[in-house]
Order: C-alpha cells, then sequence, then structure tokens
C-alpha cells in the first residue's frame, strides 16, 4: 500500500497516530521519520522527558507535539494524549511506543480490522517466541493474558503489547484509575465490560540486544501495582460485572439457549465431566475463600480438565445479592456443627473469645456447606443429563 493510500485510509477512519514518549531521544527521530511515511497526523505526548526530547521534537515542526511536566507515567500520558486527539478532531488512535519496537507499516493491520468491526479497541499481537524476548516481557505477557481472562472471559495472546488503536469517543470521558503501566490492562478491562468489542491483531517487533536496550519498566515497584490492579478488578468483576452479566443473560432468550447448550449439547463432553464442572462451581462459589474463589478455581478447573463455561456459571450460586445468604448459611451450618446453641448480633458485647467461635464455625460451616452443594450440584446435574440429554457423550 503506497503512502497516499494509507493516508486515505487513516483519514477515512479519522484515525492518527499517538506516540508517548519518556526519555527516548535516541530511536525518537528514526521512529518519527518512519511513521511519517505511513501517515501525516502524528501526535506525540512528551511526558516529562529530561533528556534531548525537546530538541528532536523541534526537527519535526508538521507532529503535533504536547509537552507537559514533571513525568506522570505513560499511563496518564496516554490519557492525556486521548483528549488532545478528541479534541483535534479525531476519532480513533493508533498508538505506538518510541522505543522503535513497532513497524509503521502494520498499521495497514489495523485498519484492515476496523473495516469489519469499527470502533473496537485493537491490540497488536507480538511473536513472544522469537530472539531476544526479554524473560521478563514474556512471563509479564503470560501473568497478564491470564488476569485479562479471569476479569472479562476474553483470550487474547498479547495483552501487554504498546501498539494499540483506542476508540476515543468511548475512553476520553472514562475516569482511570491508574496512570503508569498498568493503565494498559485497566483500559482493556474496562473496555471490555463497556462493551467494546476487544481484539487481536498480528504485528512484528523487533527486539533489539539486551545492551541496547531502553526501558523504564521498574519489575518490583511495577509488578506490584499490576498486582494490586488485578486484585482490585477481579474484586470489581466478583462482585459487580459478573453479576451483571448474568442478570443480562438470564434477561435474554438467547442466554437461556446459551445454558442449555453448555449443558445439553456438546458431545465431547461425557455426563460426568459436565457434572463435575457444576458441582465444582458449586463448591468453589461457596467455600470460605472469599474473593479467591476464579483465582484458585480457574486454574484448578484447567488442571483438571473441567467445563469452564459451566465452572464458570455454576460458581455464579453466590454473586451479589446471594452472597450474605451464603455467609448467613455458612455460619449456621457450623454452629449446628459445633453445637453452638446461642446467636448474638450485639457488637457491643463482641470479644476476642466470641469473634474466634464464630470465625471458626463460619469456615467450618462454609467447608461443610460448599461441599454438600457440590456433591447436590453433581448429582442432580448428572441425573437431569442422564433424562434429558439427547446424545450422551463417549468418555474421551
Amino acid at each position: 500500500m503506497s503512502a497516499p493510500e494509507f493516508e486515505d485510509r487513516l483519514k477515512e477512519h479519522k484515525a492518527c497516530v499517538l506516540i508517548p514518549t519518556y526519555n527516548n531521544a535516541g530511536s525518537l527521530a528514526a521512529v518519527l521519520y518512519k511513521v511519517l511515511e505511513y501517515a501525516r497526523e502524528v501526535l506525540v505526548v512528551n511526558d516529562g522527558s529530561t533528556d534531548a526530547t525537546a530538541e528532536v521534537l523541534r526537527q519535526f515542526p508538521q507532529v503535533h507535539v504536547l509537552t507537559y511536566s514533571p513525568n506522570a507515567g505513560k499511563g496518564r500520558a496516554l490519557q492525556k494524549g486521548f483528549k488532545e486527539a478528541a479534541r483535534l478532531g479525531f476519532d480513533y488512535a493508533i498508538t505506538m511506543d518510541s522505543d522503535g519496537q513497532h513497524y509503521p507499516k502494520d498499521i495497514k493491520v489495523f485498519l484492515d480490522q476496523l473495516d469489519h468491526t469499527p470502533g473496537a479497541l485493537l491490540i497488536g499481537a507480538r511473536n513472544m517466541d522469537q530472539e531476544n524476548v526479554p524473560t521478563k516481557s514474556s512471563f509479564g505477557n503470560r501473568f497478564s493474558n491470564f488476569w485479562f481472562w479471569v476479569n472479562t472471559g476474553i483470550r487474547l495472546p498479547d495483552t501487554q503489547s504498546g501498539y494499540r488503536g483506542y476508540p476515543l469517543k468511548k475512553l476520553v470521558r472514562k475516569y482511570w484509575f491508574t496512570s503508569k503501566y498498568e493503565f494498559e490492562i485497566e483500559v482493556i478491562v474496562r473496555a471490555s465490560w463497556s462493551g467494546i468489542p476487544v481484539l487481536s491483531v498480528p504485528v512484528s517487533v523487533y527486539y533489539p540486544n539486551p545492551e541496547d536496550r531502553v526501558s523504564h519498566f521498574r519489575p518490583f515497584k511495577d509488578f506490584t501495582r499490576i498486582s494490586l490492579l488485578n486484585t482490585v478488578l477481579v474484586l470489581i468483576a466478583l462482585l459487580w460485572i459478573k453479576p451483571r452479566d448474568f442478570v443480562k443473560m438470564l434477561l435474554k432468550k438467547e442466554g437461556w439457549k446459551t445454558m442449555w447448550k453448555m449443558l445439553f449439547v456438546n458431545p465431547q463432553e461425557s455426563n460426568h465431566e459436565k457434572a463435575a464442572s457444576v458441582g465444582f462451581g458449586f463448591f468453589m462459589g461457596i467455600v470460605p475463600v472469599w474473593g479467591f474463589q476464579l483465582a484458585i478455581g480457574i486454574p484448578a478447573s484447567i488442571f483438571f480438565r473441567l467445563n469452564k463455561a459451566l465452572f464458570l456459571l455454576a460458581a455464579n450460586i453466590s454473586i451479589f445479592p446471594f452472597t450474605p445468604f451464603w455467609w448467613m448459611a455458612s455460619l449456621a451450618t457450623g454452629k449446628w456443627l459445633l453445637g453452638y446453641k446461642t446467636w448474638s448480633l450485639e457488637w457491643k458485647t463482641l470479644t476476642l473469645e466470641r469473634v474466634t467461635q464464630e470465625g471458626l464455625a463460619f469456615f467450618l460451616g462454609g467447608a461443610a456447606l460448599s461441599v454438600a452443594m457440590g456433591v447436590a450440584g453433581y448429582v442432580v446435574t448428572r441425573v437431569a443429563l442422564g433424562l434429558f440429554r439427547k446424545k450422551p457423550a463417549t468418555v474421551r
């Protein structure tokens, strides 16, 4: 595709190229020369650079530059870039890093996908198995992919790529919690929760030799930030997003059809596997490891080769507003098992001994109740499948 054709297609989608940069003066000029061969609408966000970045940018008067100080982090640079691009009249921003890893020719891949899915958030999926890929990048990507799936139910091959396409109108008005590298996780999770399609497109990537790399990623601090963010997102997903989506599914005829197909249609799974998936979902939904049910249950369901969709569906047994019921049922079961006769909700008489006793009752009762409900879920599902499933599956 020629440069004019690139330009016409970018105009068609009202798209610009957005490049956040911080102290990458050594590579920025080469990146801009290459990008300008394919695009004329280029916005650079100078995130408080203290090197020669300002001098480099003065060599490119055709580039729109947004500069501020002090350095605020990549996430804040992207957020400011989104608002500036929207102010300039763009509907879409294709983001590239300023370290030279991305190839401008791959802009075509984003434009091609936008022809089919306008308004989608697109992530350029890199080949993480190629030479010179840093070990921390490969591990971090798998880590991020897993938690994105936990939070959204969507599998993507590369959730840490900075080569992306963002639909600006749907993002500029949001309030964001984060401002550093972890923003690139927050934005795709919350975009998915908002109903924006989040898709991958294949892109090339260049990784220089280790001695030639410039990276501002701080493994300990940034992984800590990312882990804290994922903890918050999982809690939001458990307490609000998944209950919301579950209710929406139940309100649609298509949702019931989907549940029926998951239970009764797939011929590649035996009745035992399906029933075990439901039973394990009930168990993990009630067992007293609140806040970590999915973090424990999803890897376990993968390990035991269960139907993950059925597991997640069954785990919704304890979603809000049913959560308090299972808490009270767990406490009541534990008190019954331990032979406690008295009940009290009076906080003024709360003692350490009472906290210890009721805490033990809650965890014991929750464990017993989760086992009982898991077994009941397995038995009822197995019986129902035997009665209503037209084509029993062959055990693999």
